[in-house]
């Protein structure tokens, strides 16, 4: 039993941010393949089918370096309050990006959540670097992929301003 009990902080906090971005992306799963299909994007955006392998695997790292720091600073306590703070209002801005962009189509409210995002992100890893070096490592993925997901955000917006209030006046059907 204490095998089980040892495993379930390490299975909880890796699993936890994969569970909530994948429920973020199949509430905005009908609506996000038409309309995003339609944007003009920049020569280097990404296959479309890239997306979800990438948040997927550095969502789960990230989880385990929450876990990292969890068991560190010993579970959730004075101590933890600012690395695992950070990491849990990174993680929440984080999933919220995905609404905001694809089922409410605010680009440029896309663009300040991945901004925030990537700040607190930072914050976040700073903060893991002075308990767990190798928590904080796990996390340089995600702030690049933070910051090539907010340029592509950026250009997205940029180049579809016009576009983007003719599609959020579309009915419901047609979106």
């Amino acid at each position: 039993m204490e095998v089980v009990s040892a495993w379930a902080p390490a299975v909880g906090f890796t699993l936890l941010p994969p569970a909530g971005g994948f429920l973020g992306s199949t509430l905005t799963e009908k609506k996000w393949p038409v309309w995003y299909e339609s944007l003009q994007k920049p020569s280097w955006c990404p296959p479309s089918w890239v997306f979800a392998p990438v948040w997927g695997a550095i969502y789960t790292s990230m989880g385990y370096g929450s876990c990292l720091v969890w068991k560190e600073v010993g579970g959730f306590n004075k101590k933890s309050m600012i690395p695992l703070g950070l990491y849990a209002g990174q993680l929440a801005l984080s999933w919220s990006w995905t609404p905001i962009f694809f089922r409410a189509h605010k680009m440029g409210w896309g663009l300040v959540t991945l901004l925030l995002t990537t700040g607190t992100a930072t914050a976040a890893t700073v903060s893991w670097y002075k308990v767990n070096k190798t928590a904080a490592y796990l996390m340089i993925p995600y702030l690049a992929w933070l910051t090539l997901a907010s340029a592509l955000n950026y250009h997205v917006w940029k180049d579809n301003r016009d576009k983007n209030h003719i599609l959020t006046q579309l009915p419901e059907s047609c979106s």
